[in-house]
Parts: C-alpha cells; structure tokens; sequence
C-alpha cells in the first residue's frame, strides 16, 4: 500500500507541476497584458518554484563534457566498462592525462540517490587522475530473477570492481576514495583483499563521512537506527515494488521515503532555499535561481535500494556496530581490519557533518591496528556540512588537493 500511495500522490502533483508550468508561461508571457502587471509576474515566480519542486525527476546524466588542467581543457570519454544487474563501472578519462595517471575507484552510495550525486567529485578527480565509478541500479528497475542484493553482495561487487581495474595494468594499482555509507563495505573489501594478500587491493582508501563507528558523535540519523528494533523497519519502511516496474514484486527500501527523511531533518533550510529562488526570479537573478534548481535536480533524483541491503546495513552498521566490534563477516569469513597492511588510509571528515558525527570515519584508523602511523592521515574540514566534504568549493580547493597528496605519495 505505501508504494501504491506514493504512485498516486506522485500522479497527482505531476498533474499539478505541469498546470503550474503552463501558468507560469502564461503569466509571464510578454505578449499577454498579465506579464507587465505588478502581481503577473510575481505569480508567475511561485508557479515556477512550485512547478520545479513537484516535477517528476529520472536518472539524471553525469553529463562531464570536459575538465581543465594547468588552464588547458580536455574532452572527457565516459564508458561503461563492466555491466552487472545491480550496479556498472564506470570509467572517465582524458587524453591530458599521462600515462602513470593514477586510476581512482569512487564508491558511490547505495542509500537513496544516484552515483551522479557524485559528479562534482568525480570532476575533480579526473583532472588528474582515471576515475571510475560504481553506477548502482535502481533496485526497482531490477527484475526479480536476478536475485537478491545485500551487503556481502556489495562487498562481492567491491571486489570484483578491484580486481577488474588492478588486471588491466597491474603496475599502476589503484586507488579507492568511498564517499559515506560505503566506507563500511569499502573497508570491509579491503580488508579482505588485505587478508588474502591479493595484489588487487588498493594502495589507498580514502574515507569520506563514512558511519565507520556511529558512536563517535551520534547524529539524529543513529538515534532514529537506535530507537526502533530492526523488525520496525522491516514492517514499516520496505514495500514492494508495484506492477509497472521492471524489479515488480521485489522488496525495496523506497527512494522516496530516504528522500522525505532527509528532507525532514533540515526542512527550514530547504524551504528557505525556495524562498531565496523565488526572490532571485523576482529580482530577475536567474543565474542563481537555476544554480538552486540544479541542485534539488539532482537531490531530489531518489531511487530505490534491495530491502536485504538496507535492512542488513541498518542492522551490522548502525544497532550491532558489526565493524568496531570486531564481529562483521563477509560470507562466513570474520572481517579483521588489523589484517589492512598494505593499503594507507585517510579519513575525512566535516566539521558540520549532521549526518557522519566527528570521530565516526576517524575510527578507522584506530582499528586498522596493523598499519603503520606513516600509512595514516586524518582530515577535518573546516566549515564543511556532509556534502560538502565531496562536492562544492571546499572539496574542490581544500579536500581533493589533500586526496591527490595522499595517492600520490602511497602511488
């Protein structure tokens, strides 16, 4: 019922987005006599903004053209180099970059939206270095006979991703930077390439606002995970996937509903950016106001994750703390961090990160006991909330310089 609820709701404000669209047109119309009456454009704004903020969105594109090195500026080639069912590999790079560019795995998050969600961080990076990308799928354009996904199937999908890059120049290695959730699966795949002594273990993880010990510093996301027991969240937040999809019949933790909880957290903020791109549209700042709708474009682009996924995450990672404690397994194998010998870890951190406490991604380093304190560095960003440690000018300026640092110094 959630799901079919959700599908109705989103059928009527589509109906209502595109009449508020056809209004704004209408109204700001330079032919009409409304578009030069004090209240015609005025009205026309607020259609705008409530057109854009109830618009249907898809799968957005990465839609990387290009970067600029040293003031000169490269067409960027994008491929799927690996297609699985639950998630590709993708690949960028450029003709600027020499040829012992460092090859960089950017573990994208399963929990809500799209690996374009990472597309500032993946600009960055391929500036300098050939980036890949883990593209996951939308779980409920997944069908049914192709299983099921949890996180040791994540953690599988890691592995496979490693040593898929490590194959093709085992020389240059490479390097892996896991952007929240993921560091959990992406420290655990280490790990365990660690203890097998595999040659496709990456030279570097960089860990960005990952809930490594959500202890440290517990933010509002860990007490909700705290309050409730798991078979709460199995009964309350997992639908399933209604007829018209292609993953139909399939258990999923709803994009939607991920969408509306962190949209909740910070409500005021969010109807105060409306409010500032209304004014800027009155004011006739449209560089402003699409700069505001280019980003709930994006943020407001959800897709749906495996019910198995989610709820094993919410349980190892947030209620058993499975990781610090030394009690997380992939596929019956004990997962020991003090085994991570060879591969050098950062951890950053934001100062204002509501979602990721202080200290949850710098756990890391203490447990990875086996690592010298050479292979180890811990960042905090100043100033920087929880996208802001991978997206926007302090990444651009103040993070990503200190990652290209650290791989190259462990290259």
């Amino acid at each position: 019922m959630l799901y079919h609820a959700h599908e109705l709701q989103r059928s009527w404000l589509n109906s209502a987005s595109a009449w508020a669209s056809i209004g704004a047109e209408m109204l700001s119309n330079p032919v009409l006599p409304m578009g030069y009456m004090g209240l015609g454009p005025i009205a026309a704004n607020a259609l705008e903004v409530f057109a854009h903020a109830t618009a249907a969105r898809g799968k957005p594109a990465f839609g990387i053209e290009s970067v600029t090195v040293d003031g000169e500026s490269y067409p960027v080639t994008e491929a799927i180099v690996l297609n699985k069912p639950f998630g590709d590999l993708r690949r960028f790079t450029h003709d600027g970059l020499p040829k012992d560019a460092p090859r960089v795995l950017i573990v994208a998050p399963m929990s809500g939206h799209f690996a374009t969600l990472l597309r500032g961080t993946v600009e960055r990076m391929a500036e300098r270095a050939e980036v890949y990308i883990t593209d996951w799928a939308d779980a409920k354009m997944v069908p049914m006979d192709e299983g099921a996904f949890d996180l040791d199937d994540y953690i599988d999908y890691l592995i496979e991703f490693f040593e898929f890059i490590a194959r093709q120049e085992p020389a240059r290695g490479v390097h892996a930077v896991a952007v929240c959730q993921p560091s959990v699966p992406a420290l655990a795949a280490t790990a365990v390439l660690n203890m097998h002594k595999s040659d496709a273990a990456p030279k570097t993880l960089t860990m960005m606002g990952g809930p490594i010990d959500t202890r440290e510093s517990p933010t509002t996301v860990n007490d909700l995970a705290m309050e409730r027991p798991i078979e709460w969240f199995r009964h309350t937040v997992i639908a399933t996937v209604p007829m018209q999809y292609r993953g139909a019949g399939r258990r999923v933790y709803p994009g939607f509903l991920q969408l509306a909880g962190f949209m909740s957290m910070n409500l005021g903020n969010h109807l105060m950016s409306h409010w500032e791109m209304f004014k800027h549209l009155t004011v006739g700042d449209d560089e402003s106001a699409q700069a505001t709708k280019d980003f709930y474009d994006e943020y407001r682009s959800v897709c749906d994750m495996t019910a198995e996924f989610y709820l094993q995450t919410v349980e190892e990672v947030f209620q058993k703390h499975s990781l610090p404690n030394g009690t997380f397994t992939h596929r019956g194998e004990t997962i020991d961090l003090g085994e991570i010998k060879t591969t050098a870890l950062l951890a950053v951190e934001g100062e204002r990160d509501d979602i990721s406490g202080i200290g949850q991604t710098k756990a890391a380093l203490t447990l990875a006991k086996g690592l010298s304190k050479s292979r180890k560095r811990y960042l905090l960003a100043e100033g920087a909330g929880h996208y802001g440690i991978f997206n926007g000018s302090r990444w651009r300026d103040k993070i990503a310089p200190v990652v290209e640092d650290w791989i190259a110094t462990h290259a």
